[in-house]
C-alpha cells in the first residue's frame, strides 16, 4: 500500500499492518524511527504507539497505509540574541538539567574508600492518602494517580458495604494517615457463610519497628506519608533518549541452547551490531562474533558456573551471589545481557555499589543462568531490588516469583523491609502483584484464635512476617479490594471467590524457597572502607 512517489521520512506517522494476540490483522498507528535502504527496496523501523517498545520491528513498505500518512511538524526557528533565524536559545530548564546531569554523573563515580550517599528525589504528588482513600467504595480515582504507577490500584465497589456519610469517609483519610499501626477489625467470609471478626486492641499499643527507625520517619512534614519515589539507582533517564537508544541494535542472541530476540537497545559494541548473531558463553557470559570464535573460547573457559557464592541450593536450583567489585567483567557482561529485555533501567559500567544474584538450573553440563536480580549494597530507600530480570525461554514458569520470593528471603535474613525501585516494567509489575498478593492471602488465611479470643493482625505485624513495605501491603489490599471502612471502623472482606482464586493460584505454584537451604550471612557495607 506504499506509494513510491511520496518519500517517507524519519518522524512520519501511518497506519503499519501487524497481527495482533488472535493472529488477525490489524492497523495501529505507528511512528518511523529510521529508514534504510538494502539492494531492491528500503526498510521502516516502526514504533507502534501506545504499545510496548518490545514490539518495535522493521517493516516492508507494503505493511504501511500511505493514504493516512502523517508528516512530522516543523519546529519554528527562534531567534538568536542578535535578532537573527538560529538554533534554539539554551533555556533556563536546559541548564537545570545540564546541572544535574553533571551532579548525577560525578555521584555515580565514587572517590575511592568513600561511599557517597543517595541523593532523595522529589517525592510523587500520589500520597498514601489518596492511595488508602481510593480503596473504599467511592466512585472514582484520579487518573494521574493511576498513570503514575505508583502503586494505586483501581477499586470495585463492594455492594456489601458503604460509607453512610462523608464525615465517616473523611474520618477514613485522616485516620489511615497517621495509624497504620493499629489493630484492623477485620470480617472474614468463609466458605460455610460464617463470618470471624477481628477485634481492634487499644490504640495506644506499640509496635516495634522492623527498620531500626522510627515507624513515622518516612512520612512528610504535615503527616500524610509519602508514595514511594518514580526513581531509583538504575532507573532510565529519559531525557537523553535518542533515536538510537529507541532501536533495537542486536536481532538475535545465542546463549548456550537457546537464542533469543531482543526486545530492546543494549550498548554492545557497535562492530557487533551488525552481525546477524551474537553469541554468548552461557557461563561467563563473554560476547563473540561468531560461532567459531565461541568454541575456541570454550576451550579456555574453566568456568561452569557464575563465579561468587554458591549461597542457595534445593534441587536443581542455586543462586550465587556475585559482588560487583569483585567479579567486574561478570558483572557489566551481565548488564548487558540484561538491557536487551529491560528497557526502564539504565546500565552502569560501574558495578561496585551492587550485589548480583544469580539464579541457574543444573544439569550434566553445568549451571545454566535462568534469571537475575540486583541490589544496592547501601540503600537509604529501602530497595530490596534495584533490577530483576527472568530470560525469556524461562518466563511463564515460577522462576519470576522464585526471584522475588528469594529477594525478600534475604530481607528477613537482614531484618528489614524492602520494596523493589520504582518503576517496575509491565510484567515485573505483574509478577509483584501477583506474589504480593499470595503472601498476604496465605497470612490471613492462616490466622488462628489463641486462648479462645479472637485473632488479631496490624499491617506492621503483616509488614515484618513477610519483609514487604508497608505501602506495598497497603495497595495490594487496595488491588485486591479488601480494605473497607465500615460503622466508624476498618474490615477486610475476605470473600469465598478470593478464597478459592487463592487456593487455585496456590496449587499451581511448585516452586518455593526453603528457608532452611539458604546459607547467607548479610553483611553491613556502611561500616567497609571499601568495598
Amino acid at each position: 500500500m506504499a506509494d513510491s512517489s511520496v518519500e517517507i521520512i524519519e518522524g512520519c506517522r501511518l497506519p503499519v499492518l501487524r497481527k495482533n494476540q488472535e493472529n488477525e490483522d490489524e492497523w495501529p498507528l505507528a511512528e518511523i524511527l529510521s529508514v534504510k535502504d538494502i539492494p531492491g527496496r528500503k526498510l521502516y523501523y516502526v514504533h507502534y504507539i501506545d504499545f510496548n517498545k518490545r514490539l518495535d520491528e522493521w517493516v516492508t513498505p507494503d505493511r504501511l497505509d500511505m493514504k493516512k500518512l502523517q508528516f512530522p511538524k516543523k519546529e519554528a526557528k527562534t531567534p538568536t540574541k542578535n535578532g537573527l533565524p538560529g538554533s534554539r536559545p539554551s533555556s533556563p530548564e536546559r541548564d537545570v538539567r545540564k546541572s544535574l546531569d553533571l551532579n548525577i554523573q560525578s555521584a555515580s563515580a565514587p572517590s575511592r574508600g568513600k561511599t557517597l550517599p543517595t541523593p532523595k528525589r522529589k517525592a510523587e504528588s500520589v500520597s498514601l492518602a489518596t492511595q488508602v482513600t481510593a480503596a473504599t467504595p467511592v466512585p472514582s480515582l484520579p487518573s494521574s494517580a493511576e498513570a503514575s504507577q505508583a502503586s494505586v490500584y483501581p477499586a470495585m465497589r463492594d455492594p456489601s458495604f458503604s460509607i453512610k456519610s462523608r464525615e465517616e469517609h473523611e474520618q477514613l483519610t485522616s485516620l489511615t494517615t497517621v495509624k497504620t499501626g493499629l489493630i484492623l477489625p477485620f470480617f472474614f467470609f468463609w466458605k460455610n457463610g460464617t463470618t470471624r471478626r477481628l477485634i481492634p486492641s487499644q490504640p495506644g499499643r506499640k509496635r516495634k519497628n522492623c527498620g531500626g527507625t522510627d515507624e513515622d520517619s518516612q512520612d512528610s512534614s504535615d503527616g500524610i506519608p509519602s508514595a514511594p519515589r518514580m526513581t531509583g539507582s538504575l532507573v532510565s533517564d529519559r531525557s537523553h533518549d535518542d533515536i538510537v537508544t529507541r532501536m533495537k541494535n542486536i536481532d538475535c542472541i545465542e546463549l548456550g541452547r537457546h537464542r533469543l530476540k531482543p526486545w530492546y537497545f543494549s550498548p554492545y559494541p557497535q562492530e557487533l551490531t551488525t552481525l546477524p548473531i551474537l553469541y554468548l558463553c552461557e557461563f561467563c557470559l563473554k560476547y563473540r562474533k561468531s560461532l567459531k570464535c565461541l568454541q575456541r573460547h570454550l576451550t579456555k573457559c574453566n568456568l561452569r558456573h557464575p563465579p561468587g557464592n554458591e549461597i542457595y541450593r534445593k534441587g536443581t536450583i542455586s543462586f550465587f551471589e556475585i559482588d560487583g567489585r569483585k567479579n567486574k567483567t561478570y558483572s557489566q557482561n551481565l548488564c548487558l545481557l540484561a538491557k536487551c529485555f529491560l528497557d526502564h533501567k539504565t546500565l552502569y559500567y560501574d558495578t561496585d555499589p551492587f550485589l548480583f544474584y544469580v539464579m541457574t538450573e543444573y544439569d550434566s553440563k553445568g549451571f545454566h543462568i535462568v534469571g537475575y536480580f540486583s541490589k544496592e549494597k547501601e540503600s537509604t530507600e529501602d530497595y530490596n531490588v534495584a533490577c530483576i530480570l527472568t530470560l525469556p525461554p524461562y518466563q511463564r514458569r515460577g522462576y519470576g516469583k522464585l526471584l522475588i520470593e528469594f529477594s525478600y528471603e534475604l530481607s528477613k535474613v537482614e531484618g528489614k523491609t524492602g520494596t523493589p525501585e520504582k518503576p517496575l516494567s509491565d510484567l515485573g509489575l505483574l509478577s509483584y502483584r501477583s506474589y504480593w498478593s499470595q503472601t498476604i492471602l496465605e497470612i490471613l488465611m492462616n490466622l488462628k484464635s489463641e486462648n479462645g479470643e479472637r485473632p488479631q493482625i496490624t499491617i506492621n505485624e503483616i509488614s515484618e512476617i513477610t519483609s514487604v513495605k508497608k505501602e506495598d501491603v497497603i495497595s495490594t489490599l487496595q488491588y485486591l479490594n479488601l480494605i473497607n471502612y465500615y460503622k466508624g471502623q476498618y474490615i477486610l472482606n475476605l470473600s469465598e471467590d478470593i478464597v478459592e482464586g487463592h487456593e487455585r493460584a496456590m496449587q499451581k505454584r511448585h516452586l518455593r524457597i526453603d528457608p532452611k537451604c539458604l546459607h547467607f550471612t548479610p553483611k553491613d557495607w556502611s561500616k567497609r572502607g571499601k568495598w
